[in-house]
C-alpha cells in the first residue's frame, strides 16, 4: 500500500526563494530532457532511458558551467522528474497501441503528437516530488 501526504505550507521568503530554485530545476531538467527525447523521436532513433537521461541532464549537467546551479538543490527532485517523464512517455505510447482504457490515441503525421508530454513553463503549476528518503518531518519542519 502506497502512502500520499498533502501538506499545506507558509514558507518564509527565504524559503519561497529555495522552493524556487526547486522548481526551476526540475522545469528545466524535464524540459531539456523533453527537447532530447523529441529530437530523437524526430530523426527515428530509439527513445533514450531513464538511466542515460539522467547521466546527460543531472550528473553531467552539473559539471558544466552554464548549469552548475543544478548542484544547489537534492538530487531526487530532479530524478522524480525524468521518472515521471518516462512515465508520461510509457502511458502515451501504451495508449497509442491501445492497451489503456479511454480512447486509443492515434499519432498524427507531425513529428511530436498532440498528446505527448509537453513542456513545462513557469506559468504553470510548480511541482517537485521527492520520494521517501528524501526529507525528514520535524516538530515544526519539514
Amino acid at each position: 500500500m502506497k502512502a500520499r501526504f498533502k501538506y499545506r505550507i507558509y514558507p518564509t521568503p527565504g524559503q519561497k526563494y529555495r522552493l524556487a530554485k526547486l522548481f526551476g530545476c526540475v522545469r528545466v531538467v524535464w524540459n531539456d530532457s523533453l527537447a532530447y527525447s523529441q529530437q530523437k523521436y524526430k530523426s527515428a532513433e530509439k527513445k533514450p532511458n531513464n538511466s542515460e537521461l539522467q547521466k546527460l541532464f543531472i550528473t553531467s549537467a552539473k559539471k558544466t558551467e552554464e548549469r552548475e546551479w543544478l548542484s544547489e538543490v537534492s538530487n531526487i527532485p530532479l530524478q522524480q522528474s525524468l521518472n515521471d517523464l518516462n512515465q508520461a512517455y510509457q502511458n502515451f505510447f501504451k495508449s497509442t497501441k491501445g492497451q489503456r482504457k479511454g480512447r486509443p490515441i492515434r499519432p498524427p503525421d507531425c513529428f511530436v503528437p498532440r498528446n505527448a508530454p509537453r513542456f513545462k513553463s513557469r506559468k504553470s503549476k510548480q511541482t517537485a516530488r521527492f520520494t521517501k528518503g528524501g526529507f525528514k518531518i520535524g516538530q515544526h519542519k519539514v
